[in-house]
C-alpha cells in the first residue's frame, strides 16, 4: 500500500511539473500584468506554484487544473502584491463617466461597425502591427478588476465560467467586468486608429 502512494504521488509530481513548464509563460503574463515588476512577477510566479502543490491534493479534477492554478495566482496577487503594484491611476468605471466618458462610449458604441470594418481591413494590417504595443499598454492602463478579467478571457483564453472560478465571483460579475472593460479598450483603440489615420468614411 505504501509503495502505491509513492508512485502515485510521483506520478501527480510529473503531472504537476509539467502542466507548470505547459503554464509557465501565461503564468508569468498574467502576474507581469498585475505586478508591472518583473522581479515581482517572478516571486509571484513561484509562490503560486509553491501554494499550488501544496494544496494539489485539494484538486478534484485535473481538467480544471488551470482556473485552478490561476485563482491560487490572482489570490497571492491580492494578498501580497496589490499594494506595492504601481498602476495609473485606477479610477472605478463609473466614476469615469463625469469626465466626459459617456459621449465618448457613445460615439463608440454609434461607430463600432465601422471601426471593426477598418480593423478588419487586410490594407491595414501593417498599422495593425504598430497598434499591437498599442493595445498592450492600453489593458495595462485598465483598471485592474477589468485588466485581469480581459486577460484572463482575452489573451489567455478562459471561458467566463473559468475566469469566474478565477476570480471567486460570479459568471454574470465577469460578462459585466468584460462589457465594460471593452469599453473603455474600445475607446482607447479608436483613438489609436483616429491617429492612424481613420476618418468617417473608415478608409
Amino acid at each position: 500500500m505504501e509503495l502505491r502512494h509513492v508512485t502515485e504521488r510521483n506520478e501527480t509530481k510529473q503531472w504537476f511539473s509539467q502542466m507548470v513548464k505547459d503554464n509557465m509563460d501565461a503564468l508569468y503574463g498574467v502576474a507581469l500584468r498585475l505586478t508591472g515588476c518583473g522581479t515581482n512577477a517572478e516571486d509571484l510566479v513561484a509562490e503560486t506554484v509553491i501554494k499550488a502543490w501544496s494544496r494539489i491534493d485539494t484538486l478534484e479534477d485535473r481538467g480544471r487544473w488551470r482556473p485552478w492554478v490561476f485563482r491560487i495566482l490572482h489570490n497571492e496577487f491580492i494578498s501580497n502584491y496589490r499594494k506595492a503594484a504601481v498602476r495609473p491611476s485606477e479610477v472605478p468605471f463609473e466614476e469615469q463617466a463625469t469626465d466626459g466618458t459617456d459621449s465618448v462610449v457613445s460615439m463608440l458604441m454609434d461607430q463600432s461597425d465601422e471601426f471593426l470594418k477598418w480593423w478588419a481591413n487586410p490594407e491595414q494590417e501593417y498599422i495593425n502591427s504598430l497598434l499591437g504595443k498599442k493595445i498592450h499598454e492600453a489593458i495595462d492602463r485598465l483598471p485592474e478588476v477589468f485588466r485581469v478579467t480581459i486577460l484572463l478571457v482575452n489573451v489567455e483564453g478562459f471561458s467566463y465560467d473559468e475566469a469566474a472560478v478565477v476570480l471567486g465571483v460570479p459568471c454574470g460579475t465577469v460578462r459585466s467586468r468584460m462589457k465594460r472593460g471593452r469599453i473603455l479598450l474600445q475607446k482607447a483603440l479608436w483613438l489609436q486608429a483616429q491617429e492612424a489615420g481613420l476618418n468617417k468614411t473608415g478608409t
